[in-house]
């Protein structure tokens, strides 16, 4: 069975909570369990990580390499910041997706651009919890062709 490594950026703990008018009222927890249910119906298995700490991030995608076939991540804020999550995705070489719940490109000036984009296969951004939903699906179609 595929097994897709998730990885949600900074803040996003705080969904359902936070700005719910850029971010919606699901929580993480309730994405997590859409998730896992969409990933199970397609044939994959899901590790969901969440952490408010670049290094940590940095850190599980450095030693997923050997046990998963795909990376999902949403960098959240570390989008537009972290080299060094940029450089572990490019290190790592794992089929990766980036998502976003809000469209990114038609926020603040600063959210246009991307650090990690370059460095993965695609991104979806602009769909709320679908964006996710959208991107286990390109994962999926991504480790499949890549093996």
């Amino acid at each position: 069975m595929l097994k897709i490594l998730v990885i949600h950026g900074p803040n996003l703990n705080l969904l359902g909570k936070r700005e719910p008018g850029i971010y919606g009222a699901t929580t993480i927890d309730e994405i997590n369990k859409k998730l896992r249910q969409y990933a199970k119906e397609k044939g994959a298995s899901l590790e969901i990580f969440q952490s408010n700490h670049e290094g940590e991030i940095v850190d599980k995608i450095g030693s997923a390499k050997k046990k998963f076939g795909a990376l999902l991540i949403n960098p959240a804020a570390y989008t537009h910041t972290s080299v060094a999550i940029r450089d572990a995705i490019a290190a790592t070489a794992i089929p990766a997706v980036e998502v976003h719940l809000s469209n990114i490109y038609s926020r603040e000036d600063f959210r246009h651009t991307s650090l990690t984009a370059p460095v993965v296969k695609g991104q979806i951004s602009g769909f709320g919890i679908d964006s996710y939903m959208y991107g286990i699906d390109a994962a999926i179609k991504i480790a499949l062709t890549s093996q």
